[in-house]
């Protein structure tokens, strides 16, 4: 790494206090040595950072530029703490996520795409990106495959397939929609390259200023483990309850 100025602060400290700050990098974050993109995050001061606005929500969406949605320096450092905590408990995110924030005993769906609920859980996004705090980020966990677009396509992996795409739509439509309004809706699938679990299928719901009530309803009263002790105290060592 080259040597920084007197007055810098490596990327790992950054928006950590003082009496916190560390001369070597936390295991957490040396993947960062290697990924620029983070890195520059991590870097960055969250005072300084860009919170989109839901006219960007929606552009970067209908753009399918999703690689643009990014979490906030804090929240970044984080979730990766977060993850590579779950890791070394678990042995993988997606064995916590099954097990206790989905508590599905199994993958296997009981029937056809979006045609019973106990295939299906809505739930809060764990880490949601930086964006509006008027801005809900749910997601839509399936047991089902939401299959991607044929592999005649040019990005088979970065799109639905058609039939997959209007299956989400209609549900949307029908969870979402006809409660918040067209206008105060959006979702996406994020490409193969953006996922952070990839076993578990899963599409993305933003909702603008929707009410509390509704959102109870449809995640149960779901709390983000971004905003719940008790789930962060399971990832970073506590015993699961």
């Amino acid at each position: 790494m080259a040597d920084k100025p007197n007055n810098a602060v490596d990327f790992w400290n950054v928006n950590v206090p003082a009496e916190l700050q560390t001369q070597e990098c936390p295991d957490f974050l040396t993947y960062a040595l290697e990924n620029e993109k983070d890195r520059s995050i991590l870097a960055t001061r969250d005072a300084d950072w860009h919170r989109l606005s839901w006219e960007e929500a929606q552009r970067l969406t209908l753009q399918n530029r999703l690689d643009l949605f990014e979490r906030m320096p804090s929240d970044l450092r984080r979730y990766r703490e977060y993850c590579f905590n779950l890791e070394r408990k678990y042995g993988s995110v997606m064995e916590f996520v099954v097990k206790h924030r989905l508590k599905w005993q199994n993958l296997e769906p009981v029937d056809k795409p979006f045609a019973v609920d106990s295939d299906m859980k809505i739930l809060r996004n764990d880490w949601p990106y930086g964006i509006d705090p008027r801005i809900v980020h749910l997601v839509v966990w399936t047991k089902f495959e939401l299959p991607a677009a044929p592999s005649s396509d040019a990005d088979p992996d970065e799109d639905l397939s058609p039939e997959t795409r209007a299956q989400i739509q209609a549900y949307v439509d029908e969870v979402f929609i006809n409660v918040c309004g067209a206008e105060n809706v959006i979702w996406f699938k994020n490409w193969k390259a953006l996922k952070s679990i990839h076993s578990v299928e899963h599409f993305h719901v933003m909702l603008f200023n929707p009410s509390d009530d509704f959102v109870d309803r449809v995640t149960g009263g779901d709390v983000s483990a971004s905003e719940d002790a008790e789930i962060q105290k399971k990832a970073l060592g506590g015993e699961p309850s």
